[in-house]
């Protein structure tokens, strides 16, 4: 009889379990929601750090002239120094 017994709760073990752990979730997450208060914003709230970026940057222009900017003509150095000049002999 016991054989039969535990052969019967071994194939209803999934119909019995899933509603248990729904409850357990569901009363977990409310009492989780209930002790922390409102959830932070989601991740569509929240700006991505490259539009961080962007923005901070945008903000540092707003009072700039961009238009003027040196002339590659008039830069000696497009590399550090210890790139490019440690074969040739010093600029003039």
């Amino acid at each position: 009889m016991w054989a039969v017994l535990w052969a019967a709760v071994r194939s209803k073990a999934p119909y019995v379990t899933f509603p248990v752990a729904f409850v357990v979730g569901l009363v977990g997450s409310q009492l989780e929601w209930f002790l922390r208060g409102d959830p932070p914003p989601t991740a569509q709230e929240e700006k991505s750090i490259s539009e961080q970026r962007e923005d901070r940057k945008l903000q540092e222009i707003v009072g700039e002239d961009v238009t003027k900017v040196v002339s590659l003509k008039d830069k000696l150095e497009f590399a550090p120094r210890a790139v490019l000049n440690r074969n040739r002999p010093e600029k003039s």
